[in-house]
């Protein structure tokens, strides 16, 4: 707890490319060396772009009345200025394309609510728990099908008057930036008694015509969604009617500028829609400050090894992201995945243990943005999905190989040299939550493996194995080339009510027993496999086609699919 505390309590969060990330690196790598493990590095990784620190921040509405706000600028927000802003409050409910000219001309230097009421209903059930004998016996006789479910959210709970509402969302950011907007205030789209979730900040690129005869469409069409790089459809004739646009991340330091973005409770969002719905002007004042970095374009896994003996050439891994979101202090997600891994070896480093196997931990950074540090460490070392653009597409040179390929769907794989050395991958990012088993990726080989590793922890509530896939965390860069990688299964506690990606992710969260379990399980698991005579077993490289698109016109979230 000593660690967790260190890395949420003194550093705070960890935005990757951010000052605080870096230092939370250090001395992770600073640790590894006072406890004895060798190698231990900041391995580079990149470039990934600008980072990004909040300076000074506060909101309020001040007239007619004062009204504190529960509210978080969304990560790579610029600032508002040298001073903090005043200005009158306008809410902004786009639902159709005619919705526009309700609002030209009427936002310049106006603070914008932007999006409806948002729905509360009171909640009976706990907001924590843990895993019941009946979700566990159903993981348990996984087919491996499918994954574990996740509470549902987004466009797969929209109506389709918020479906349509969605389709218009890169109009509606235009929009916005050509009329002048100070600042957006945004709903929390989940969450409820002041908790709140938020992520990065919403970049649309302008729009750019593909063709002279696309200018004038181009100008009244919405942007593709985000993440697709689109690239201009013809028409009956070959002539372009979309514009050939590719988004661009918000921490790329050639994104375009964005409006100041800030999640509000939704409590406190909905009343100020009520007020303004009710004739009252508001005006509230936001102090907003923030630093880019633009220094250091890198960013960096921490590594560290336990060297092996008779099989030292050989691998076992194990891992967990460092980095997090920047609202609450990154404590579930995932500081507690980290140090479980941090005390994981620094056990069996004090036990003096001699593994057969060299035992290497790693860090994660970039995780949040797309599993980035991971990536770019399997590609580094252990080899890449070889992945053909689909029919008709133009390849990318910045394409994703991992992108579109599914969990154990690698087909052929571009390998290097250290993929025949690594016997297995384990990784810890699903809470604060102790471990309840593990979740196979479909390896079937592995089964009788870890049901017997998981034997002697049985009273302390780990014993499932589940064929089932999981994913959205950094064990799925190795199952993509054909590697064993996994991740253990957890309690949730709170992670999806109250944690995840909140302004409540904080050290007070986290069980110090459960943490102190995980610890040892994954000790255990890694020692195991280091000191097998054998390899934990692959399984069978299969293809499977990449997931469909989504519906046209509806943006697709920037955070991978976690479960």
């Amino acid at each position: 707890m000593a660690t967790l505390s260190h890395l949420t309590d003194i550093v705070g969060p960890r935005l990757t490319g951010s000052p605080e990330l870096r230092r939370a690196s250090e001395w992770a790598r600073d640790r590894f060396t006072t406890w004895g493990l060798q190698n231990a590095a900041l391995e580079p990784w990149g470039p990934f772009g600008r980072g990004w620190s909040l300076r000074r921040f506060s909101a309020q509405i001040v007239a007619p009345q004062a009204i504190p706000l529960i509210a978080y600028p969304k990560a790579w927000s610029p600032s508002v200025g040298i001073h903090p802003l005043e200005a009158d409050v306008i809410h902004v409910d786009i639902k159709k394309s005619e919705d526009f000219e309700r609002y030209r001309g009427k936002l310049k230097g106006k603070i914008v609510l932007d999006g409806p009421i948002q729905e509360i209903k009171v909640k009976f059930d706990p907001l924590a728990g843990r895993r019941t004998e009946a979700n566990l016996l159903a993981l348990a006789n996984s087919d491996g099908a499918s994954g574990p479910a996740r509470p549902t959210t987004g466009s797969a709970l929209a109506t389709p008057e918020q479906r349509a509402a969605l389709a218009l969302l890169p109009r509606r950011y235009q929009f916005f930036s050509e009329e002048g907007v100070a600042v957006l205030l945004q709903p929390s789209r989940i969450g409820e008694s002041g908790t709140l979730f938020t992520a990065a900040a919403t970049v649309y690129p302008p729009r750019v015509a593909a063709t002279e005869k696309s200018a004038k469409a181009a100008t009244k069409e919405a942007t593709p969604p985000a993440e697709k790089s689109a690239i201009a459809r013809k028409g009956p004739k070959g002539g372009a009617i979309t514009p050939a646009i590719r988004n661009v991340p918000v921490w790329k330091t050639d994104a375009p500028p964005i409006i100041p973005q800030i999640t509000v409770a939704a409590e406190h969002y909905n009343r100020l829609v009520r007020l303004t719905a009710a004739g009252e002007q508001l005006r509230a004042a936001v102090d907003l400050q923030t630093d880019y970095y633009t220094g250091e374009l890198m960013a960096a896994n921490v590594v560290a090894e336990i060297p092996g003996s008779d099989l030292a050439d050989e691998l076992v891994m194990l891992g967990a992201h460092l980095d997090s979101w920047q609202s609450g202090t990154g404590a579930t997600d995932n500081a507690a995945g980290s140090a479980v891994v941090m005390e994981a070896v620094r056990i069996l480093r004090a036990l003096d243990l001699k593994p057969r196997r060299t035992i290497r931990v790693a860090l994660w950074t970039g995780e949040e943005q797309g599993l980035l540090g991971s990536k770019a460490y399997v590609t580094a070392h252990f080899g890449v999905p070889k992945n053909t653009p689909a029919a008709g597409a133009a390849p990318r040179e910045d394409a994703d190989p991992f992108a579109t390929t599914r969990t154990g769907a690698s087909g052929e794989i571009e390998k290097k040299p250290g993929h025949e050395k690594l016997s297995a991958y384990f990784n810890l990012d699903n809470g604060g939550g102790k471990i309840r088993g593990i979740y196979l990726q479909n390896n079937e080989a592995a089964r009788p493996i870890f049901r017997q590793w998981l034997k002697p922890f049985k009273d302390l509530g780990a014993e499932t194995v589940s064929l089932a896939n999981t994913g959205g965390t950094d064990h799925l860069p190795f199952d993509q080339v054909g590697l064993p990688g996994f991740q253990f299964i957890q309690d949730e506690i709170e992670y999806w009510s109250r944690t995840h990606h909140g302004n409540m992710d904080v050290f007070d969260r986290v069980i110090a027993d459960d943490m102190k379990q995980a610890a040892v399980i994954m000790a255990a698991f890694v020692y195991e496999a280091a000191m097998s005579d054998g390899k934990i077993p692959r399984k069978p490289v299969r293809r499977v086609p990449a997931a469909a698109p989504s519906p046209a016109g509806i943006p697709t979230t920037t955070e991978p699919a976690r479960r």
